[in-house]
């Protein structure tokens, strides 16, 4: 059974009146809470921090000021060891109602749409981490990977690009070497 953290902000906003007094909101909450996240990590430990600001933009927008902060657990692919991947994120996200569509807004917003006219603080947090999850989790600095059935056999792949100077001029013998044939 995951613990629970106490919170000291709402579950639900209703983005119109928070913006509407610029409140503030910051918090932590459990990454075992973020159930379209917990799947996607190695072990859905610790917590992620973040601080939300509502406010109205010069179109009168309702804006959210979204700053998160975390430390997610990941099994990197290449070397199978567990990492952690540093998230330090800011987004400016506007608040839709219920007819309107992310085509309605400034295209450098996010848009999150409200719910019955109130915002899940917790569920915009879990949307920004979604998105930084790697589709591939990489630990940094895990050099190339050596593939083989045949320990004897050992073939190290890199995905750096060969210096091969003389490649353009075998080409050109070749190419002249088809043409004397030809004739």
């Amino acid at each position: 059974m995951t613990k629970q953290m106490p919170r000291d902000y709402p579950e639900w906003v209703n983005p119109w009146k928070a913006a509407e007094g610029k409140r503030r909101f910051a918090g932590s909450v459990s990454l075992a809470r973020l159930k379209r996240l917990a799947p996607m990590l190695e072990d859905p430990e610790g917590v992620a921090s973040f601080e939300a600001a509502f406010s109205r933009d010069a179109l009168g927008l309702t804006v959210i000021s979204l700053k998160v902060t975390a430390e997610l657990p990941l099994r990197c692919q290449a070397s199978l060891e567990r990492y952690f991947e540093s998230v330090n994120r800011e987004s400016e996200l506007v608040v839709a109602g219920t007819d309107e569509t992310e085509s309605d807004f400034p295209s450098h917003y996010e848009v999150t749409m409200a719910e019955d006219g109130r915002i899940a603080l917790a569920r915009i947090v879990e949307d920004e981490l979604v998105l930084v999850v790697p589709q591939v989790p990489r630990k940094p600095g895990v050099g190339p990977i050596r593939y083989t059935t045949d320990p004897e056999n050992v073939v190290e792949v890199t995905t750096e690009k060969q210096n091969m100077p003389f490649a353009a001029l075998g080409k050109l013998m070749r190419d002249k070497q088809d043409d004397e044939t030809r004739d």
